[in-house]
């Protein structure tokens, strides 16, 4: 199973998925046949995750070469990740929940819990199938959709280990490991997400699903419902000043959007680029960190290009970097992508006056498609999903 971590790359697996995005993904998109055999899914998601191929590209070529009609289970599936980022986005405070509970259950767990939580990171429960999934996603950084459920219901009800350790398992080694889409599949299947409703792996879909591959024995037979405390109420989507964009600037390029020439253009006066691999804490896995510096390179590459620029990558986001990189260019603007909830933004928003100590303003740009879909992640998917036809129509010609 192959990711090779470029734009081109990207592509290329999109236009080799598109006449498969119709009837032949909604039926077999549940099955998991094993990593060395062809699978109805687009293994578009390291891309995605990181914006190497926007959202906005990947639906434009479905619907170019089917009806919405025959595309739309994939379609829908392209959303979810744009829901699970609008629904963080309007509710932060999950995340920062997610990180404290992650960091009691390290902290108080013991020794029982701490060899548990080992024995099942490296594979070695005895659980057919949870065994292999464990092994390979430290070995390739990828797991079906599928897969990710069943092995989240184990490690929750048959293994009754912490879901917040589990989530983090995930978040050190997937490619696409993505704050908002991980941490939020974890909680629906342990039934904080959608209240009171669990996801219970079953050995008889397990065996149905990959081909009699695996069919283990002794799971949790019941799913009982996690408990936690009321949510925060959700909040507006915040709005972004605005900025002079013909005042020079260094253009920032981090791991969350890697498609920065189809963001800022040529009416941006972009004097100076700087990328960056990483931020403390993220990416958290070999698997990830080498796909993301990779992708990094490539991105810079293609920023050099279109600004016409050099754009050197930086090791890691540190104030003393940028501030640096934007005394040589002369600038007093930074720009960058808009950083979703997560490490990113964290770091973003700790250095923000850092720099505006030195004069130096920093400025994010959100996509018109996080603008047009975010706010209306305010309930469940389901609402959400009746709503995409239309903002998809709606929004056709701004999309990006």
């Amino acid at each position: 199973m192959s990711f090779i971590p470029t734009r081109a790359a990207g592509l290329a697996r999109l236009a080799a998925f598109v006449p498969r995005a119709g009837r032949a993904y909604a039926d077999g998109r549940n099955s998991d046949p094993g990593p060395d055999r062809q699978q109805a899914v687009s293994l578009l998601s390291p891309y995605l995750r990181h914006r190497l191929v926007t959202e906005a590209e990947v639906v434009r070529a479905v619907t170019a070469q089917h009806t919405f009609a025959a595309c739309e289970k994939f379609v829908q599936e392209v959303l979810w990740r744009t829901y699970w980022k609008g629904w963080l986005e309007l509710r932060p405070a999950v995340w920062t929940r997610f990180l404290a509970e992650r960091d009691l259950a390290r902290s108080t767990g013991g020794g029982g819990l701490a060899k548990a939580v080992a024995q099942a990171e490296a594979g070695q429960t005895g659980i057919d199938g949870f065994d292999d999934w464990a092994r390979a996603l430290v070995a390739t950084g990828y797991l079906h959709n599928h897969a990710r459920m069943w092995f989240a219901s184990i490690w929750i009800f048959t293994l009754r280990l912490p879901w917040a350790l589990g989530a983090d398992f995930f978040l050190r080694h997937l490619r696409d490991a993505d704050p908002a889409s991980n941490t939020l599949s974890w909680r629906w299947v342990a039934g904080l997400q959608t209240a009171g409703k669990t996801y219970l792996a079953t050995a008889d879909n397990i065996a149905r699903f990959t081909g009699g591959r695996f069919a283990p024995q002794g799971l949790a037979q019941v799913a009982d419902p996690l408990q936690e405390d009321p949510l925060p109420k959700t909040a507006p989507l915040p709005a972004l000043p605005g900025y002079d964009h013909t005042a020079p600037a260094l253009v920032l390029v981090t791991p969350e959007d890697l498609a920065l020439e189809s963001l800022f253009t040529k009416r941006d006066t972009i004097r100076a680029a700087l990328a960056v691999a990483a931020v403390p804490g993220w990416p958290w896995g070999e698997p990830a960190q080498a796909f993301t510096a990779a992708a990094t390179a490539d991105a810079a590459q293609r920023v050099t290009a279109a600004f016409s620029c050099p754009c050197p990558v930086s090791a890691g986001l540190d104030g003393a970097s940028l501030i640096a990189a934007a005394k040589a260019a002369n600038v007093t603007s930074i720009v960058t992508a808009y950083a979703p909830v997560g490490p990113v933004a964290a770091a973003l928003a700790a250095l923000a006056p850092l720099l505006a100590a030195k004069g130096i303003a920093l400025h994010q740009r959100r996509r018109a498609w996080d603008d047009a879909f975010w706010p209306h992640a305010t309930k469940g998917f389901f609402p959400f999903r009746e709503r995409i036809p239309g903002l998809l129509a709606e929004h056709n010609s701004v999309l990006r």
